[in-house]
């Protein structure tokens, strides 16, 4: 059938409602009624013709209906979401040498549409994946929806619910949200308007469904873009699509965002990204899953989107090292779905910069689509640094102070850092929070010591030190009798206690809280000194030079001098190990050439690399005797790059470091 005909009728159906409108809504006709009664047969017979009867033709007679509430429905297959980058060079590595599909990545609200034997039968949102909301009685309200289709058997359509930016415009003077403020952008206000309860009130919002997906259906075709080009022929707008006939160069990918970014701007279509796929379909079920998103396909969004609030005031918490670190709370903004409303105000050097103070305007956005961020001031002027910090500790009530440190970029170049600081030592939430990090799974793994409950202990003056807490039997009594516990919590917490005896040198010195000692960093450490805490100690007063460690730096080597410097470390350091079992490990055999590709060499691991845990992952890189770096730099030898890639991928392109996929690096460990 020829393609002309379907654009005619969605034509004729656009103009008839406008038509529609102006007559019954405004009282104000643009045509006679006998050229609208012409223009009525006319599609009614195109309807006829095609079998295709879409929801808001004024040929439907069935009325708009209002719902009481919305029903739930379970998704069979779910609606998972996409792992997201802001790099191009990501899409180039998840590309590898299959085809793949580039769309438009729609900025809305994702729809599923069920039809069984051409009749559609249900309309639902995405939800959380797993269960939507029913919304079919909105179907009229919805351009682009067909009712009726010449297709037998079942059909299942997934695609976007959205305003175009031009209606946009319009609707955000005289529509406020549930805050009764104006909507901040297109896509809150059409996730908005699709599960309204009244369909005459969701025609009003000017909301568009465009498909971008064929779930179910046309079980002969192999591809995603074949499937998703029959749409058209029942009644469909789809979304907008390349398809690659090879493995496409870094350039060509880029070039191919920028066409699809022009054609959603020419034709008024709201975007937030490009989406690539695999085309081929077995290939993607292939792929897998993870509880979150699928791993066939990748969206590249663009720059980090701003979204303007008010700063309410700022919170001001105390830190185990004494640093007091300010948090922003601000009105809630919506950001990829997640209701925001702190972050991190990082030090007093960021404050200033922004000149942060209470009542502002701000733009806040989602760096890296995780971590909320405050980007710029509206409202720039009148700023003093003494009115907004805490003169005293928001804990103790001592006098804080303000520490102006230095430190080198990569570039060299020598920057100053304030930071707000309570020197206390006694500061009741300084010394919960060490209780806190040492009974952490990382450091002693004491399960049951909760922050709650640690704080009732110390509240009642029954632990003063970490050795305390292997004490606590002499206060059993008393404990069992406390809100929350009896006979089995104390048994249970006891256990645990004793259980934490039999330790290892990496999570005792964890637990220490030497500033910058970490996982890697212990290890280097146990690895260095064969497990050995008072060899360890001897080569800190030897004068013993850190830096030498892989990714031991002089703040770090400085760290580790200074703890062993205050007497009450060493007291701790010397008096608890009396009370515990260090396990003694074998001295580590080191892979012949022959067992691993890897020795020797320094690996780095960015983004998840799945089934391993990072800790897990860096163990696997020790046992083919290599080193697991932090950062990447020079002395890497190679960048293993997961999903979820950061900074490190670009920064090892820039300096030509070897980049292997997890499965190139398991292959080359001969690791199943």
């Amino acid at each position: 059938m020829d393609a002309n005909i379907y654009e005619k009728q969605r034509d004729l159906t656009e103009r008839l409602n406008i038509y529609r409108e102006q007559y019954y809504d405004h009282n104000a006709p643009s045509v006679s009624d006998e050229i609208y009664d012409r223009l009525f047969d006319k599609l009614k017979e195109l309807e006829q013709q095609t079998g295709i009867h879409m929801a808001n033709s004024p040929t439907q007679t069935v009325g708009y209906p209002v719902m009481s509430k919305l029903e739930k429905t379970i998704h069979e297959i779910p609606l998972l979401s996409l792992e997201k980058t802001k790099s191009s060079e990501d899409l180039e590595l998840f590309q590898g040498k299959h085809q793949v599909m580039l769309m438009l990545k729609l900025d809305g609200l994702t729809v599923k549409l069920t039809y069984e034997n051409g009749r559609l039968v249900e309309v639902a949102t995405r939800g959380d994946g797993d269960e939507g909301e029913i919304i079919t009685h909105n179907t009229r309200g919805i351009t682009g929806i067909p009712v009726q289709i010449p297709y037998s058997g079942r059909l299942v359509v997934t695609g976007e619910a959205f305003i175009r930016p031009v209606d946009f415009e319009i609707l955000k003077i005289k529509l406020l949200d549930s805050t009764g403020r104006p909507y901040k952008n297109g896509r809150n206000l059409a996730a908005g308007s699709v599960r309204l309860l009244d369909a005459v009130a969701c025609r009003d919002r000017k909301v568009v469904f465009m498909p971008f997906g064929v779930l179910e259906g046309y079980p002969d075709m192999t591809t995603k873009s074949q499937k998703l080009s029959q749409l058209p022929a029942l009644g469909f707008s789809i979304c907008k699509f390349l398809v690659s006939k090879r493995p496409l160069t870094l350039a060509e990918i880029e070039q191919a965002i920028q066409q699809l970014q022009q054609f959603a701007k020419a034709n008024g279509i709201p975007i937030d990204g490009i989406v690539m796929s695999y085309n081929d379909i077995a290939f993607s079920k292939s792929c897998g899953r993870t509880g979150h998103h699928y791993k066939d396909g990748m969206a590249f969004k663009f720059e980090d989107e701003l979204y303007e609030s008010r700063l309410l005031h700022i919170e001001w918490n105390t830190t185990r090292s004494g640093e007091i670190a300010p948090v922003a709370v601000f009105d809630t903004v919506e950001i990829d779905g997640c209701e925001v409303s702190r972050a991190s105000l990082h030090n007093l050097t960021f404050i200033e910069s922004l000149e942060l103070m209470p009542g502002n305007r701000i733009l806040v956005s989602k760096r890296n689509m995780i971590i909320p961020h405050i980007e710029d001031n509206l409202d720039r002027g009148g700023f003093l640094l003494g009115s907004v910090i805490p003169h005293e500790c928001p804990c103790c009530g001592q006098s804080t102070r303000i520490h102006v440190g230095e430190e080198r970029s990569v570039e060299g170049e020598v920057r100053t850092t304030k930071t707000l600081f309570c020197d206390n030592p006694d500061c009741e939430t300084r010394r919960l929070r060490r209780f806190v990090h040492f009974v952490s799974q990382k450091a002693m793994d004491i399960a049951g010591l909760s922050e709650a409950t640690l704080e009732k202990l110390i509240g009642r003056g029954w632990i003063h030190t970490y050795m305390d807490i292997y004490r606590l039997d002499r206060h059993r009594g008393e404990i069992v009798r406390m809100d929350g516990f009896g006979e089995k919590s104390w048994q249970n917490l006891w256990d645990a206690i004793q259980q934490s005896r039999n330790t290892t040198f990496e999570r005792y010195v964890i637990a220490m809280d030497i500033p910058m000692i970490g996982n890697s960093a212990s290890k280097a450490l146990r690895k260095e000194f064969n497990g050995s805490l008072s060899d360890f100690e001897m080569a800190v007063y030897q004068g013993y030079d850190f830096t030498q460690l892989p990714d031991f730096g002089e703040t770090l080597h400085n760290n580790i001098r200074d703890w062993f410097s205050l007497e009450e470390n060493i007291y701790s350091w010397d008096e608890l190990q009396k009370l515990l079992c260090i396990e003694k490990k074998l001295a580590e055999t080191v892979p012949s050439d022959e067992d691993s590709a890897f020795v020797g060499c320094t690996i780095v691991v960015t983004g998840k690399v799945e089934p391993y845990t990072r800790e897990g992952i860096n163990d696997l890189i020790e046992s083919l005797g290599a080193h697991p770096g932090n950062s990447v730099s020079s002395k890497t030898d190679y960048l293993v790059c997961g999903e979820k890639a950061g900074g490190k991928l670009m920064k090892a392109r820039e300096l030509g470091i070897p980049v292997l996929t997890p499965a190139e690096f398991f292959q080359r460990a001969n690791v199943g």
